[in-house]
């Protein structure tokens, strides 16, 4: 990949990963991700961010440099805003290559160099308002903890109005030769949104508070470009991504009628009982008018599920008792929206059981601390009836009528 220009003294350098292998071990990349670092050049030069060993990035990365006429070796800062090893976990290698370069994070991301990369000279921990001059160009740090780590900060270079985020407005989704906002089709921004939102709500959502307090300390920043650490360089629109990230932080927020007029449908069915339950349910729904997403566990992967459920403003859950308790893939998925602060949802939770219950119990234990509403929930033994169809038809059409109000 060729280095690209943001001013004369900003360049991008990215890499594309391209991969079978999860995000954190855990979110599936089927259309990659991008690294993105980022060289500032005065007299002295910064490398902002680096990548880790894979999928051929620091080779990608090399070759970034080289075309903008620099190397490893040449690097007189390494600035680290988010210690993550996505990040930083080639950060043993870049120091043999160049061991004077001085490394540049906040105090707590100073300590997690020494304890995952066991580095301990040339270290500069920065706070709120400090600055490097590089020599005709200044670089400043904000601390913006729990974005999503709690070392991470920001680094602002206000000739050229960048504001270098790290994981802060990223998205999943390689990049394929391109990098900026203005460079891609209004399809293509379509898939990055979705990319986006999946994102954020899978490394993001639960700490969204801290998104809104973030951009709040930024708010006097000129922001002409927003830099991040994944997916695309906004230097059209960069207020764009920034009230995005607004939006969806407010999503997490307990109490609030949170996320999009829409349903997320959410259903797992061992022998078809609670899938016809569920299409009655569906069909009440419809007949509102409401727009609803729908996602069966565990065929789909709970990072589409995520996203969904955390833009959505209510949720249906269809599950079957199972050895008297949840259906363990729904148990999964419940898990990880606790994890995730998937709060103040209007929910209606359905299921039928073989020879007892005993859903209900688990269940409600599982959602205590996420503040939903409920919808009067409806389990049945086997089949449904003609007449338990018609109920749950009603409770479909009961909580589309919630979403609308």
């Amino acid at each position: 990949m060729k280095a690209q220009k943001i001013s004369e003294s900003v360049f991008c350098l990215y890499a594309d990963v391209q991969t079978a292998d999860l995000f954190e071990g855990i979110w599936p990349i089927p259309r990659g991700v991008s690294l993105n670092s980022y060289l500032v050049r005065g007299k002295k030069t910064a490398l902002i961010d680096l990548v880790r060993d894979w999928s051929g990035a620091p080779k990608q990365l090399e070759e970034a440099l080289a075309s903008a006429g620099a190397g490893f070796n040449g690097i007189d800062y390494l600035i680290l805003n988010h210690l993550e090893p996505d990040h930083t976990g080639w950060l043993g290698e870049f120091r043999k290559i160049n061991p004077k370069a001085g490394i540049i994070s906040t105090a707590r991301g100073i300590n997690l160099v020494k304890t995952f990369y066991k580095e301990e000279t040339g270290l500069r921990a920065v706070k709120d308002g400090d600055t490097l001059d590089l020599g005709g160009v200044e670089l400043a740090f904000f601390e913006t903890p729990n974005i999503h780590w709690p070392e991470t900060m920001m680094t602002w270079e206000p000739e050229s109005g960048t504001l270098f985020s790290c994981d802060a407005f990223g998205s999943f989704g390689a990049l394929g030769g391109r990098i900026f906002d203005d460079e891609f089709s209004v399809e293509e921004h379509g898939f990055y949104e979705k990319e986006g939102l999946r994102y954020y709500a899978n490394i993001v959502s639960s700490f969204s508070a801290f998104v809104e307090r973030g951009i709040q300390k930024l708010a006097g920043l000129n922001i002409a470009c927003v830099a991040p650490g994944h997916g695309m360089v906004w230097r059209k629109n960069p207020r764009t991504i920034i009230d995005r990230y607004l939006k969806y932080a407010s999503y997490s927020r307990a109490g609030d009628a949170s996320g999009e007029p829409e349903i997320a449908v959410i259903w797992g069915s061992m022998y078809g009982n609670t899938k016809t339950g569920l299409d009655a349910v569906i069909r009440g729904i419809e007949a509102e008018g409401v727009p609803y997403s729908i996602h069966r566990v565990p065929n789909e992967d709970v990072s589409y599920v995520l996203a969904d459920a955390f833009k959505s403003r209510a949720l249906v859950l269809a599950m079957p008792t199972y050895e008297y308790a949840m259906f363990p893939p729904m148990a999964y998925v419940l898990d990880i929206f606790a994890r995730k602060h998937i709060f103040g949802k209007t929910v209606l939770r359905i299921g039928s059981w073989g020879w007892v219950g005993g859903a209900k119990k688990e269940y409600e234990a599982a959602i205590e601390a996420l503040k939903w509403e409920s919808v009067p929930s409806m389990e049945w033994a086997g089949a449904p009836t003609e007449q338990e169809l018609a109920v749950l038809e009603e409770r479909g059409r009961e909580l589309a009528r919630v979403v609308k109000a």
